[in-house]
């Protein structure tokens, strides 16, 4: 599967401003980018940092009057389909160093506040049979609302709403899942079959020695999906992230399947 994607960004800047943008699709771990271009017009400071997990590289910028990003890429998407309800957990005593954050509580996922409830609905699962049942549980009974929550809604107002977009479905997902002891992490991805198409949040699982896509809305597949970059919650993942007051004109993503030949 090869993914074409757009994404264009169109911000004004009412004073000077720093941001960090994160929209490049990764070159790793079952996708590979192999067409890209990136137009960033013309901030007055722009710097590439390597992110810690290696998995993307955020730009740093420095704008003013407005803010016109055109991104285009290529990705040819080589990760297997995986049943997750057939993968093994993994003992924490046996877990890679990388993976050991992703259990502890975020600022959007307070996932102590569901091991009562996730020991009474879920308890007599493991591993990724839990996982599984956990997605479904979430897609079955939440609602796709747009508009429905705000950046600072966490996982505990969006299980008590049971309605959300996909960033809340996600940190529900994480949440669950760190209060089952097993590691999860924010994944902000290009995916087909997102609507209305724009950068898409999932959950991503530390499962059978790697890491696995979940996502509870049910709109994207792993076999589809070209990952950006990953963090702990949406604070981490955020494809825009401003140091001042910036207002939007307008944006857009495009993904489609690449026409071989």
């Amino acid at each position: 599967m090869k993914l074409e994607i757009s994404a264009a960004l169109n911000y004004r800047l009412p004073e000077p401003v720093d941001l960090m943008l994160q929209i490049e699709a990764a070159n790793a771990h079952g996708q590979h980018v192999e067409q890209t271009s990136l137009d960033l017009g013309d901030p007055g400071y722009v710097a590439r940092v390597p992110a810690a997990d290696g998995t993307c590289e955020p730009i740093w910028l420095q704008g003013s009057g407005t803010l016109r990003v055109d991104y285009r890429a290529r990705v040819a998407i080589d990760r297997p389909a995986v049943d997750i309800a057939t993968l093994a957990g993994v003992p924490l005593h046996r877990l890679p160093a990388a993976a050991v954050p992703y259990l502890n509580e975020s600022r959007y996922c307070p996932s102590n506040k569901f091991h009562a409830f996730v020991e009474r609905r879920f308890g007599e699962l493991e591993g990724g049979e839990k996982i599984a049942r956990m997605r479904d549980w979430i897609e079955s009974r939440f609602t796709y609302v747009a508009g429905a929550s705000t950046v600072d809604t966490g996982a505990l107002e969006s299980f008590v709403e049971r309605r959300g977009v996909c960033r809340d479905y996600a940190h529900v997902m994480i949440a669950l899942a760190r209060a089952a002891h097993i590691p999860a992490r924010m994944a902000s991805v290009y995916a087909l079959g997102v609507k209305p198409q724009d950068f898409h949040a999932i959950a991503e699982v530390y499962l059978d020695g790697d890491w696995h896509m979940v996502d509870a809305t049910g709109m994207s597949k792993p076999t589809e999906a070209a990952r950006i970059c990953v963090g702990r919650d949406a604070a981490d993942i955020a494809f825009l992230t401003a140091y001042r007051e910036i207002r939007l004109i307008d944006q857009s993503v495009k993904v489609e399947a690449a026409v071989e030949g």
